[in-house]
């Protein structure tokens, strides 16, 4: 029975650490307001509001970065450093500077990073920064607002490979795992989106080329998370069949 006790206590005080490590995680750092930037082209710029949760001033550093598939420097950030002292709120501004009109939405990340100010009298210690990465999302003006982009995209599978195509205009954000069905098998994206007018393929790995849905866990501009969305897979072999079905008897030879 005491050998029972010690444990259980031991598994108590473990969660107990637990629990206050995920406070401290949650609570402490530079807390932006919404979990992505989202710049309207027709406003020319967009803010976020940043608060200090913790009780002495920090640092905030602010960035745009740039995804691999897009170095254009559309954003600039205003102001890049600032001082925000303990629980108060910091308004950083995101400016378009696009030459050209945009005719499909773009995607960049947004950095918060919270750095305490360097105090000459503490001496040498170790300084624990938190950052956030966010998507940062270009709406181009004129574009009508899609909350289901990913009822767009196209899914097909040819020999050993899997390709999900956008031809549309909008950023499709979605989790990294694909499930084909009917058999139940995972395929992994390289990444969590799929860009306008671009295409993502991957290999099957194992997974049956039989497959006729692409399960999608599709996510809002916002990043919430929305009922997985089945998306119909063409075949090559399909395609061929279907063409054939279609070609007009005029063009039909038929030998004597």
């Amino acid at each position: 029975m005491k050998s029972i006790n010690f444990k259980l206590r031991n598994v108590v005080v473990a969660a107990a650490m637990l629990a206050g490590f995920a406070n401290v995680a949650m609570a402490t750092g530079m807390v932006p307001e919404t979990s992505v930037v989202l710049v309207n082209e027709a406003d020319g710029e967009a803010t976020m509001n940043v608060k200090n949760s913790e009780s002495t001033p920090q640092l905030l550093y602010t960035s745009v970065t740039h995804i691999e598939e897009d170095q254009e420097n559309l954003v600039v950030v205003t102001p890049p450093v600032a001082r925000v002292e303990g629980n108060q709120t910091q308004t950083v501004r995101f400016v378009l500077q696009n030459k050209t009109p945009l005719t499909v939405e773009r995607l960049e990340r947004a950095v918060f990073e919270g750095i305490p100010p360097r105090d000459p009298k503490a001496g040498a210690r170790v300084t624990m920064t938190v950052r956030q990465d966010l998507p940062l999302v270009i709406h181009p003006k004129g574009l009508a607002v899609n909350r289901e982009p990913w009822k767009e995209l196209k899914v097909s599978i040819t020999g050993d490979e899997l390709t999900i195509e956008n031809p549309s205009a909008y950023v499709v954000r979605l989790a990294q795992t694909v499930q084909l069905q009917p058999q139940q098998k995972n395929v992994e994206l390289p990444r969590p989106y799929v860009l306008p007018k671009t295409k993502v393929t991957v290999p099957l790995k194992g997974a049956s080329a039989a497959a006729t849905i692409a399960r999608l866990f599709p996510a809002t501009t916002y990043g919430y998370s929305v009922d997985p969305y089945d998306a119909p897979v063409t075949s090559a072999s399909a395609a061929a069949t279907q063409t054939q079905a279609t070609v007009p008897a005029s063009q039909v030879s038929v030998s004597k």
